[in-house]
């Protein structure tokens, strides 16, 4: 048995490294991240079916973190092409005025699960809907389509 930093292990990892200092893998990390003061965080795992559109047009009052589970979302924030992210890979977004514009299963034959901790201001929803009359002001913020 070793003692690290206070923690008792039992088993050290075969290139002599300590077990503890392998059995985590850095998945994000984001820089710069504004959480709004007195923010509270939620958790919440997402689970779409083939073909799920997902959440309309929306945005969090601060920053999420996401990782997929299984599947793909197809992910799309204002102003950045959208793109598929894919089993085992992350997604952040900075929350306040921006959009998400998508986060629905880009998979038409399976499933997909992700998991997201979101930070809240106070007094603020978690999620907040965008109208057709914001989008449509704030249609040239938004990245080109993909072509098809």
């Amino acid at each position: 048995m070793s003692d690290h930093a206070g923690h008792t292990h039992t088993a050290d990892a075969p290139d002599g490294a300590p077990s503890w200092t392998l059995a985590a893998k850095m998945l994000q990390d984001v820089s710069p991240v504004t959480v709004p003061e007195g923010a509270s965080a939620m958790t919440v795992q997402v689970d779409w079916g083939p073909g799920d559109p997902g959440t309309p047009p929306h945005r969090h009052s601060g920053p999420a973190f996401g990782y997929v589970v299984e599947g793909a979302v197809r992910f799309e924030l204002e102003g950045e092409p959208e793109r598929v992210v894919k089993a085992g890979e992350t997604f952040w977004e900075p929350g306040g005025d921006v959009i998400h514009y998508q986060d629905g299963n880009a998979l038409t034959d399976a499933p997909t699960r992700f998991v997201v901790t979101m930070m809240c201001a106070p007094g603020k929803p978690m999620l907040e809907l965008v109208g057709q009359e914001e989008l449509a002001a704030r249609a040239h913020l938004r990245a080109p389509r993909p072509a098809g």
